[in-house]
């Protein structure tokens, strides 16, 4: 599974998702996300690749865009259809209709060409592996119930905002009915946690090759090392540094200027 955010128009990264330079860094061109459709469409050809994903009846590998951006609608999904392809979109509920994001009619509508809509949880906000079980319940069962009243539907995958992925988080899930999980932890294996899946995801960021995703896409191991050795350092990081890990990094994509990462 890929873990994408939004994807842009060519200096258009802040007509979408959420603000600032660290968001900007998991924010495409559009150029280059065409180049990684045509990775996975050529990795699709190669010997052992499943044609089907058994999770969610999408092509694999799975096509995850979280944030609910407006380029969801404006952008992604026709790109997608393009290559006969479809994605699953998880939406923050507070932030629909906001400017930025999609709209309860857009919503709609993804659903109806037969893309998957999951929940990112209502708030999006806080370290969500450190909230109460009670306040957990609640991020997961109201934003599921909200999406299912705009697409007449059950809601049953989400993706764990911002990777605070924790048993509990998976717990509470499970028990607001949802039956697919996604987190960004990078790896392929899964685990059930009471009647939830939980599925791992490789992140895509802004300045990702195509021929990352060609590897990614055809169950290379480089790209997969990497991320996972990336990942567990900056777990590791997060568990001693708590809230200052995450005061250092905002300040650090503030000092680096990461608008500027995003690239035509």
């Amino acid at each position: 599974s890929l873990c994408y955010h939004d994807v842009l128009a060519d200096g258009a990264s802040k007509t979408s998702g959420f603000p600032g330079p660290d968001a900007a860094t998991y924010k495409l061109a559009v150029a280059l996300f065409r180049e990684h459709l045509q990775a996975i469409a050529a990795a699709d050809t190669k010997p052992g690749i499943a044609p089907r994903d058994q999770v969610v009846g999408l092509s694999a590998p799975l096509l995850t865009f979280d944030d609910g951006g407006a380029s969801a609608f404006a952008v992604i999904a026709g790109e997608l259809e393009r290559h006969g392809k479809r994605g699953l979109f998880f939406i923050p509920t507070n932030f629909i209709g906001k400017p930025g994001f999609v709209t309860a009619d857009q919503i709609r509508a993804l659903h109806e060409r037969g893309h998957v809509i999951g929940s990112h949880s209502c708030s999006h906000r806080g370290r969500m592996s450190r909230h109460t079980p009670e306040r957990l319940r609640d991020e997961w069962s109201i934003s599921s119930r909200i999406l299912s009243s705009i697409t007449g539907a059950p809601i049953v995958t989400a993706s764990v905002p911002c990777g605070y992925y924790s048993a509990e988080v998976g717990r509470q899930a499970s028990r607001a009915g949802l039956r697919y999980l996604f987190t960004q932890e990078p790896v392929t294996r899964t685990q059930q946690v009471e009647a939830c899946l939980v599925i791992g995801r490789y992140t895509v960021r802004s300045a990702t090759p195509a021929r990352t995703i060609l590897s990614l896409a055809s169950g290379g191991l480089g790209p997969q090392f990497r991320q996972w050795t990336l990942w567990t350092l900056k777990r590791f990081a997060k568990s001693l540094g708590g809230s200052l890990y995450t005061a250092l990094r905002t300040r650090y994509f503030h000092l680096r200027g990461a608008e500027a990462s995003f690239r035509p």
